[in-house]
């Protein structure tokens, strides 16, 4: 069960109200019912039935920010972080939920037509529709710029061709963002990229079978193919040329999430080790009494709490509309690479229990190191911060 024990000290979240906390323990009640016992089986199959997505729908977790005209609850950002944590407690199989909730919407909230609103977001919020963002493309790294999908007009249709890989929810995504090229050669590709909606029944449009993956198995990854598949013009997301300006706005949101989703894990697994260490011996004594050991808690601990508040700060000046975008690829990017720092040592304290692929410990260890990858390598994420503090 998702334990209950640390729901007090959320209190002392300063944008956190008493709606929130009353929202965060219904929504781990639900969690604890729904989610809890089914976890492992859905992890030997390798992936989450549409028909939980259905009952996050139907209970008003999916995407509760938008709009009340379009079926949404028109609630503030803190209730998204409540959702993305809490779905991390139960583990990170089930991130292509804060995916679809939270970095995929908000671009047909901001940038579509009051036509393509009305036609995806209400989908959105009941579970009828799954949704991916497509931009990874196959022997690329992070530089978007550099993508080769094209998307060319003809008759009032974009013929896209290209592909994309490592898409989160490609395997049965129903709608997709796509980054494609639509300028001449000619034309500098920052200003060439523009972004398409593709339903998955498009003309076209194929994609590959679901990865088998060393972590996060049930969270399903697949390649994306586009061979001359047939895109309606009045599918274009914004405006044409504008892709990479939509995703840097979006790219803020979308790397605090990922932060905030690293900091859950790292604090669970830190609390899992606590437990078990607690009842464990070396030596003819508690290994709580190692001294070793309690350095390296109290190293842990630390990591965390310096972690933990560099977030909450940044997660109220999103909330303002501040401009943060340095800030949060810096908790990104150290975040990500502190909790696969803290994941080696709590395995290393685990001993052999460690090494058990039925263990929490094991499972969140496994899932941690594909994270420095989202929504950017640390690699691309670091010369951006050099970038943006005029180095």
């Amino acid at each position: 069960m998702i334990s209950t024990m640390m729901i007090n000290k959320d209190s002392s979240r300063s944008f956190l109200t008493e709606e929130h906390l009353f929202f965060k323990q219904s929504f781990r009640d639900f969690l604890n019912k729904e989610a809890v016992p089914f976890y492992d089986q859905w992890e030997k199959e390798g992936g989450i039935p549409h028909s939980f997505w259905k009952k996050l729908g139907d209970n008003g977790f999916l995407c509760p920010w938008i709009d009340t005209e379009f079926g949404g609850l028109g609630i503030d950002f803190g209730y998204s972080v409540v959702l993305a944590e809490e779905l991390e407690t139960v583990g990170r199989d089930l991130g292509g939920i804060s995916l679809h909730s939270d970095v995929v919407a908000p671009y047909i909230s901001s940038f579509g037509t009051i036509d393509q609103k009305q036609k995806y977001l209400p989908k959105f919020i009941t579970g009828d529709l799954i949704s991916a963002v497509a931009m990874l493309e196959p022997g690329l790294d992070s530089e978007l710029a550099n993508i080769q999908t094209t998307a060319i007009k003809k008759d009032g249709y974009y013929i896209v061709n290209g592909a994309k890989t490592c898409i989160t929810n490609g395997f049965k995504a129903d709608l997709m963002i796509v980054a494609c090229k639509t300028a001449l050669d000619d034309v500098p590709s920052y200003d060439g990229i523009s972004l398409l909606l593709i339903d998955n029944d498009t003309p076209g449009f194929s994609r590959g079978r679901k990865f088998e993956k060393g972590g996060q198995v049930s969270s399903d990854t697949a390649d994306l193919f586009f061979d001359d598949a047939i895109v309606p013009v009045g599918n274009l997301l914004g405006e044409e040329g504008k892709g990479l300006s939509y995703i840097m706005q979006k790219l803020q949101q979308e790397r605090l999430m990922c932060a905030i989703q690293n900091i859950v894990t790292a604090k669970d697994m830190f609390h899992l080790t606590m437990n078990h260490i607690k009842e464990r011996e070396a030596f003819g004594k508690k290994k709580n009494q190692c001294k070793n050991i309690q350095f390296t808690i109290a190293e842990v601990a630390t990591d965390i709490q310096l972690g933990r508040t560099f977030i909450d700060d940044l997660i109220c000046k999103h909330m303002d509309g501040e401009n943060i975008f340095t800030e949060v690829s810096m908790a990104k990017y150290w975040i990500t690479e502190m909790s696969k720092r803290i994941s080696e040592k709590c395995m290393q304290l685990h001993d052999a229990y460690g090494t058990m692929s039925n263990y929490k410990i094991t499972r969140k260890y496994r899932d941690i190191p594909v994270t420095t990858i989202y929504t950017g390598s640390d690699e691309i994420v670091k010369i951006l911060i050099t970038k943006n503090i005029g180095f």
